[in-house]
């Protein structure tokens, strides 16, 4: 783990690839800034939710508003915030056209307040974006880029190194799973045994599963790319179940394949305050208040509703008949890993045997990018 310096740590990390509007000191949005025009329809929308983010909001929306593709719109949905959010979502509202600050009368909710986004969006393309989150400058310009060249790609990001909440570059792995196949199964397949620590062996001849100890290990968030938004609007909304958001990710790349720009273009904070640190319950509850109740939501209800998410998700997917049987059986597969996971050790096998350096914190090599001389 590598520590970087006091308050401006997190431009720090990621010095050549987001470059802070000049005159801008950091923390706050700048009076120097000019207003930039917006056209009619911008061709990407930016959608962020927030509630009670004044920690990290300013420097994230700066790493946003500092990308080099600039056609898009940045809609913050504030969900009733009661610290100093809405006032700093307001400055940047006044100071660049392609901020829409809109507040929430009352706290609806994460996941209503991250489909009220997508309903506010006017763009060709779409990205959910994190108040705690810092982005490359050309993050935009590069998802935008492959989404251009590559009709069939839905989805586009890049890989994901994390920070945490002192600005520790803690950890940067290659992106691992094969969601860029044209394979609809395959896609699943990987998606589905990658969350639960399986990968494929890269060793010469060998395709099977190989299961690592996956605790802690962040290597992907495909659910932070830029979207094609038709295609995201053909998919289920954000729920409140546990896992909701992998159900977005699993049926989006069920109708088409993703794409990942080989750099570290997105980071990721990981800190005690992000939702997924809750218990599940609590967690339900902060995706939708109305899940607090134990009576009409009770545990086995929350993970019964996760497991049929994945079975609509392939039922409403535009499948072939023999793909979509053939995901049915990942699933089958994959639910009878957990099931026994659950109750049995499982042995984990060495990992440099298999995942060759998809298993390698490059957390070091993205610090040196960072700060290095420019080219």
């Amino acid at each position: 783990m590598l520590r970087v310096a006091a308050t401006c740590t997190l431009q720090a990390v990621i010095l050549r690839r987001f470059k802070p509007i000049p005159g801008h000191q950091g923390g706050s949005a700048d009076a120097s800034r000019c207003k930039r025009p917006m056209s009619a329809r911008p061709r990407l929308s930016v959608g962020l939710p927030v509630y009670n983010g004044q920690r990290y909001l300013a420097d994230a929306i700066d790493s946003l508003l500092s990308q080099s593709f600039e056609d898009f719109e940045l809609i913050i949905s504030d969900n009733a915030s009661n610290d100093s959010t809405a006032d700093i979502c307001q400055r940047y509202a006044r100071q660049d056209s392609r901020v829409r600050y809109i507040r929430q009368t009352r706290n609806i909710g994460l996941s209503p307040n991250h489909n009220f986004v997508v309903d506010e969006s006017r763009g060709e393309f779409f990205k959910w974006a994190a108040c705690d989150d810092l982005y490359g400058r050309d993050l935009l310009l590069r998802c935008v880029e492959a989404l251009d060249a590559y009709p069939d790609v839905v989805l586009a990001h890049s890989w994901t190194a994390a920070i945490d909440d002192a600005g520790n570059v803690t950890q940067a792995y290659k992106y691992p799973l094969a969601t860029d196949s044209p394979s609809a199964p395959e896609r699943l397949r990987s998606f589905l045994f990658g969350s639960s620590g399986l990968f494929e062996s890269s060793k010469t001849g060998s395709r099977r599963l190989v299961r690592m100890d996956n605790n802690g290990i962040l290597r992907a968030c495909d659910e932070y790319g830029v979207i094609r938004t038709d295609v995201l609007r053909k998919v289920a909304p954000h729920d409140s179940y546990h896992h909701e958001d992998r159900i977005v990710v699993g049926e989006l790349l069920l109708h088409g394949p993703f794409y990942e720009t080989p750099d570290w273009l997105y980071f990721r904070r990981d800190h005690e305050g992000r939702a997924y640190k809750s218990k599940l319950r609590d967690r339900c509850a902060i995706l939708d208040p109305r899940r607090a109740n134990r009576l009409r939501h009770p545990t086995a209800r929350l993970m019964a509703e996760y497991l049929w998410g994945y079975v609509a998700a392939i039922r409403r997917a535009p499948l072939s008949p023999e793909d979509r049987s053939a995901c049915y059986r990942e699933l089958t597969h994959w639910i009878a890993d957990r099931a026994v996971s659950s109750v049995l050790p499982r042995h984990l096998e060495p990992l440099d045997e298999h995942l060759s350096d998809a298993n390698v914190n490059f957390a070091d090599t993205v610090f040196a990018l960072a700060t290095g001389p420019d080219r």
